[in-house]
């Protein structure tokens, strides 16, 4: 299957989206003063795990648009040689 130049470019640039929100929402979490990621002791909530699966998800999917956009990109650039 080949990839359309737009469609290809909008899947690499979600996975880099998807990179630099999740990166944030991690730091965010890993510094979460309001109690809900952290209990009173300084361990970790269901919140906490619950949020950290999802990010990690995230990342692993946004990882996998991203190499198909980039990969539907330099396969553009190989037909247009």
């Amino acid at each position: 299957m080949k990839l359309s130049r737009p469609v290809s470019w909008f899947l690499l640039a979600f996975g880099v989206w998807s990179w630099v929100i999740w990166i944030t929402f991690v730091k965010n979490l890993w510094n979460d003063a309001s109690g809900l990621a952290f209990d009173d002791a300084g361990d970790p909530t269901a919140y906490f795990w619950v949020h950290l699966v999802l990010a990690i998800t995230s990342f692993l999917l946004g990882t996998a648009v991203g190499v198909i956009g980039l990969r539907g990109v330099r396969a553009l650039r190989r037909d247009r040689d």
